[in-house]
């Protein structure tokens, strides 16, 4: 059986002020809450993503290896980083910050643009029912 090719590529925003291997983990939680990444799925090899966006491959292990700590990812011997099934694991103050931070960005870029308060949860609404893992 061949292996899938890695389905997320990451950037980094040196602005963000969000330290480089951080930027990593958070990609990684951010594509498989949007479903792009999936449980069994492979990262992209540490050489790759040096290659990708130029950084210490040292940051990227340091990435890897967090992943692997909070459950989301596994390290398989010679054949390289998974995604895991975490849906059993609890969401932590530092997650729900994090998440709260990008919700408030988000709505203070959707201001910005003029759009109402009614019109924000519209699009919250939309976004959920696309994403297809309503919980209602």
């Amino acid at each position: 059986m061949t292996e899938k090719p890695p389905s997320i590529t990451f950037r980094l925003d040196p602005r963000s002020g969000v330290a480089p291997y951080r930027q990593l983990v958070d990609q990684v939680r951010n594509a498989m809450v949007s479903g792009l990444l999936r449980e069994g799925d492979q990262l992209p090899s540490l050489r790759d993503v040096v290659t990708q966006i130029t950084i210490n491959p040292n940051t990227v292990h340091r990435a890897y290896r967090e992943l692997e700590h909070l459950g989301i990812a596994e390290g398989r011997a010679g054949l390289g980083t998974f995604i895991t099934s975490y849906s059993s694991r609890p969401f932590d103050a530092t997650e729900r910050e994090s998440l709260e931070r990008k919700l408030r960005d988000t709505i203070t870029e959707a201001r910005h643009f003029g759009i109402s308060e009614e019109q924000i949860l519209e699009l919250i609404t939309l976004a959920f029912r696309q994403d297809g893992d309503v919980r209602t």
